[in-house]
């Protein structure tokens, strides 16, 4: 039977799960869309180009740049973590379309997008619902629970494309500044959560003399590579991650490399295994970070940008390691909106708070294990731009954090 019989049998309005952030299935995703008058369509971190018209509902636990400000969007708050139990209660998807390599050995790899994806096959199976995977040799081999085998496939889509590759960014002197003051923080040994963006390319950089790194992460770019290749990561431990982003460089390099683990979602970002990591080092950015520490990653002007993600899953696993931290990394100006990141008070819904640290270019501000008072003063001395600390400082007499 071919894909457009099998999309005829399903329900009204069905849940489509796809493979999301920079693992599109694009040609796939685009015959489901011609076969369904209208549908749900859930994807993590979905880029330009999705389909959104009337009868798609666009659905997600962290929003991306296809998805964000659309009239048709349907937010999902949850941590990247339980999102898997939300696939086996309360948002069970009809049908799952895959991004992998051609079969081997009975076998499937997921490449680069591990994340929700095996359960999202786990939940749709029990429910008698349909598998497909688009078949593209552009996709790496990686091991893990990246593989999946043939039988859990009802169809097989082949459509070779070019996978996105992560554009070179240079690294500016502020990001280059708050890199610095994040690696001097990180000890030979440490395992680390790598992300993407100046900030954690900067930090990377910085850690090319240590020794024995571990990776334990969501994602990972580049910077794992360059710290691989310095000799700073421990030979005798996997870098395991849920999915990747980067250069063809890294594409070749995780090809059928067994030093990359790829892991679900549960595994990767179940605090509990963060903590059993040996110095976790959590480094997450924010919007805003208030004199309470609490840091809104999520929100502008109370509309959703983008979602919890990770960083609540990792930031508790962190401080819950023998030797973590949690560190909450940004600039002390926004450059586009043209204010302080460091704020009286959040007027937005909170993505996290009791970090370890909070960086900017200014300095490091220590938070946890102070006082209300402490921390808020730390934080305007240490993080927040000049231009705004005495401001900061009469809101926090008003707010009752300092004394007069």
């Amino acid at each position: 039977m071919d894909l457009a019989s099998h999309l005829s049998n399903l329900p009204p309005d069905p849940r489509v799960v796809v493979s999301g952030n920079h693992a599109t299935p694009w040609h796939t995703l685009a015959l489901v869309d011609a076969a369904l008058p209208s549908y749900r369509l859930w994807m993590l971190n979905a880029q330009p180009g999705i389909p959104d018209r009337d009868g798609v509902v666009l659905e997600t636990s962290f929003v991306g740049p296809g998805m964000r400000r659309s009239p048709r969007l349907s937010y999902v708050p949850s941590r990247l973590s339980l999102v898997p139990t939300l696939f086996a209660s309360v948002m069970p998807p009809d049908v799952v379309v895959l991004h992998t390599t051609r079969p081997r050995g009975g076998k499937v790899s997921l490449g680069i997008e591990v994340n929700v994806l095996p359960a999202a096959v786990e939940a749709v199976r029990r429910r008698g619902g349909l598998v497909v995977a688009q078949v593209n040799d552009s996709l790496p081999w990686t091991y893990g629970d990246a593989e999946l085998d043939l039988e859990l496939v009802d169809v097989l889509v082949e459509a070779d494309e070019p996978l996105a590759h992560a554009p070179v960014v240079g690294v500016d002197e502020p990001s280059a500044r708050i890199g610095a003051l994040v690696a001097e923080r990180v000890p030979d040994g440490a395992t680390l959560q790598a992300g993407i963006g100046a900030v954690p390319d900067a930090t990377m950089r910085g850690l090319v003399d240590r020794r024995g790194l571990r990776i334990w992460t969501e994602m990972f770019s580049d910077s794992v590579l360059a710290l691989e290749r310095a000799g700073a990561l421990d030979p005798a431990v996997p870098v395991t991650a849920s999915f990747l982003f980067g250069s063809q460089e890294l594409l070749d390099w995780v090809d059928g490399n067994e030093r990359v683990l790829m892991a679900r979602t549960e595994v990767t970002n179940d605090p509990g295994r963060i903590a059993r990591n040996p110095a976790m080092v959590s480094v997450n950015t924010a919007l805003q970070v208030d004199l309470f520490g609490q840091a809104n990653a999520s929100r502008i002007q109370a509309r959703i940008h983008s979602g919890f993600g990770g960083q609540t899953d990792f930031i508790v696993g962190a401080l819950h390691s023998p030797g973590g931290q949690a560190v909450i990394a940004l600039r002390s100006w926004h450059p586009k909106a043209d204010v302080s990141t460091i704020v009286p008070l959040v007027d937005e819904p909170v993505t996290s708070f009791q970090m370890s640290a909070v960086v900017t270019e200014q300095g490091v501000a220590e938070v946890f294990g102070h006082t209300q008072g402490e921390q808020a003063r730390r934080l305007i001395e240490h993080a927040a731009h000049p231009s705004v600390r005495e401001e900061l400082r009469e809101e926090a007499v008003e707010l009752g954090l300092l004394g007069p």
